[in-house]
Formats: structure tokens, sequence, C-alpha cells
């Protein structure tokens, strides 16, 4: 192998790649140019291997001429590349036509029971109270026995509460302390008047569980709403006025409400509260009175219970190291998904749980 060979075998390559680019119009017929000729199996490669066989001024010279017909070839395919239309490839199976409608992402929205928790809290924010959340396993201290709840009382016993095993929570008041599925959002106030001071004003929502048949009014699994308020000088008819402006906010500026004595072990006085019929007030001016006794909602009664409510305990005051002769307080309670079963006129507790979009969407 001479010199003259190797100089005739890159005058031939020069003359071949102007040739060759006149005639290509496509980027994958000037991908081929470049692997033929640059590629590791290419022309130049082939150019470069016969080096070694020339003497040493002779690779010099060669090598020079090599790189500089390479660095050209380079500048002709970019330039090339910038006058050629890359067209996309069609398929002949398949055809894509731009002019059709896109796929619309649905938009999530909030489950109605998130609503009206967040609708609640949002009341309640407004005039002052702090939302907090607790834990859903609770000890059996916080959830009955510093809620004033006897040992004795129905809900303590098993058919009413879902225990959890095993049940070795060791703490300073008992030996052992079981731990369950609280049954309420309640002993989140045992938990917040243990580790604060008053004043306070807290609302806390949550998910509580109690071991009921699932039927159209009852579910092993529901959410609740907790308040309560702590203060010197609180007195019941703090707890009436501001339940008021719970009630007229959610359900309306010309809703009634009213107070009925009852019983709760946390609370003393207590009390259910009821407003008035939010589907017999709609009727009111179109059917007469035999025609509301027939109302699906309240039975014709006119009222409707929609939460319990009282003021605190002392005992509760004394197991949270509070002077119930110093401090004052109410708490109140309502199941949100009662609030929402009369706020939308919803007859099944099931539908809120069976996530059927056509019932969700209506939201």
């Amino acid at each position: 192998m001479n010199i003259n060979t190797i100089k005739t075998e890159i005058d031939f390559i020069s003359k071949n790649i102007e040739a060759e680019l006149v005639v290509i119009n496509s980027a994958q017929g000037l991908e081929e140019l470049r692997i033929k000729y640059l590629g590791r199996q290419g022309a130049f490669a082939q150019l470069t291997g016969m080096i070694p066989c020339l003497s040493l001024p002779e690779r010099s010279r060669i090598g020079q001429e090599i790189n500089t017909l390479k660095k050209r070839l380079l500048s002709i395919i970019e330039e090339k590349q910038k006058t050629i239309i890359i067209k996309p490839a069609v398929s002949d199976k398949f055809i894509c036509d731009i002019g059709l409608p896109a796929i619309v992402q649905e938009i999530g929205r909030l489950h109605p029971i998130t609503k009206v928790i967040d609708e609640i809290c949002a009341v309640f924010n407004r005039i002052g109270f702090s939302v907090v959340e607790g834990p859903e396993i609770e000890t059996e201290y916080n959830n009955f026995t510093g809620l004033n709840i006897s040992l004795e009382h129905p809900s303590r016993e098993a058919f009413d509460t879902f225990y959890l095993k095993p049940q070795g929570l060791k703490v300073s008041r008992c030996q052992e302390e079981k731990l369950l599925l609280r049954s309420h959002t309640s002993p989140v106030q045992i938990r917040m008047m243990s580790s604060h001071k008053p004043p306070l004003a807290v609302i806390v929502p949550g998910r509580v569980y109690r071991p009921d048949a699932v039927d159209a009014s009852h579910s092993f699994m529901f959410h609740q709403i907790e308040g309560f308020m702590v203060d010197e000088n609180i007195r019941f008819s703090d707890l009436k006025g501001i339940l008021e402006v719970f009630a007229k906010d959610v359900f309306g500026e010309d809703i009634k409400m009213r107070f009925r004595p009852h019983f709760f072990p946390f609370t003393e006085p207590s009390a259910e509260v009821d407003i008035s019929c939010i589907i017999c007030r709609r009727k009111q001016r179109t059917e007469n009175r035999e025609q509301r006794k027939h109302c699906s909602v309240c039975g014709g009664k006119g009222w409707l219970e929609i939460l319990g409510s009282g003021m605190i305990h002392p005992n509760v005051f004394k197991n949270v190291g509070y002077d119930p002769k110093k401090y004052t307080g109410f708490a109140f309670g309502m199941g949100v998904e009662r609030i929402a079963m009369l706020k939308y006129g919803i007859d099944d507790i099931r539908l809120f749980f069976e996530n059927d979009l056509r019932f969700l969407k209506q939201f």
C-alpha cells in the first residue's frame, strides 16, 4: 500500500459524496450516508486503517487530508439537514385524525361527606374554634373513663365497641389499659384538656366505629364532629347562641331550633338539639296540614334531631386536672352523615360508601 493509492481513494470518496448528496432528500437517506462514510465500518474508518502502512512523513500528510475531508462531510450533512422537511412516519394500518376531539380527563371532586365536614368546620372556625384531629385507636380511659362513663355503662360492652387485641398497653392509671377503635370523637376532648390550659375552643372531625348492623340509617363506620369550649363563666346560653349560628349557616336563616332535656354521662345538664323539618318547611305553602303529616323525613312531627349537647360534667374537669369551681364549659357532638342526609335529602346512609359515581357526581 503506497501513498498514491490512498490519495486516489480519498479523491474517489470526495467525488462520490458530492454526487450522492445531490439526490438525497430525506432524513433517512442523510443518516444512511453518514453511516456509510463515518460509521465504524465506513469508508473513513478504512482509510484510517491504511495509514500505518505509510512512512512517518506520509502519515502526517495523509492524516491531515482525511481529517479535512471528514470535517467537510460533517459540515455538508449539517447544512443539508436544515433544508430537509422531516415528515412523520404514517402507517397504512393507523391514521391519526388530528381533528378528532381529545379524551377529556375527568376532574375529581370532593366527597359529599368531606364537603359537609369542611362546611361545618368553616362555620366554627369563623367564630374562633380551632380544628383538631385525634387518633382512631384510643385507650379505654380516653374513650370512656375520662368522660365519666361508668364501668356499668352498656357502651363499654364488647357488643357496642370494637376492642383490639392484644390489650397490653401499660399506663400509670392502671396495670393494663385496653385499646379500642374510638366510638366517638370525644376522646380528643380528654387529650386536649389534659395537655392544654383554658381557654379552649376546639372542633374535632373524624371517623368513629361501632359494631352496628348496616342498614339505611346505620353503619359500622361513620363520621362525627365534636365541639367544646372551656373558660371562666361559660354559660348554657353561650352554647345555644353558637349552635344557632351553626344551624342557620348550614340549613338556612329561617330554620328554627329547640333544646330537649336528655342524659349524657359527660355533660350536665344535657340536651338534644332539634331543627324544624327542612322538608315540611318547604311544603307549608303548597300543602295542607293533613298532607304534611305524611312527611317522609320527620313523620309529621315537624322537628329533626341533629346533635347532642350540654355543659361539661364537673367529673370530666376533675379527670383532666381542671378546677370545676373555676372553669365551666360546654360540649356538643353530631353525626356528619346525619347532617348530610338532612341537608341533601338522602334517605340511605349506604349511598355514601358504595362509591357509585352516579350518586357522587350530584355533589
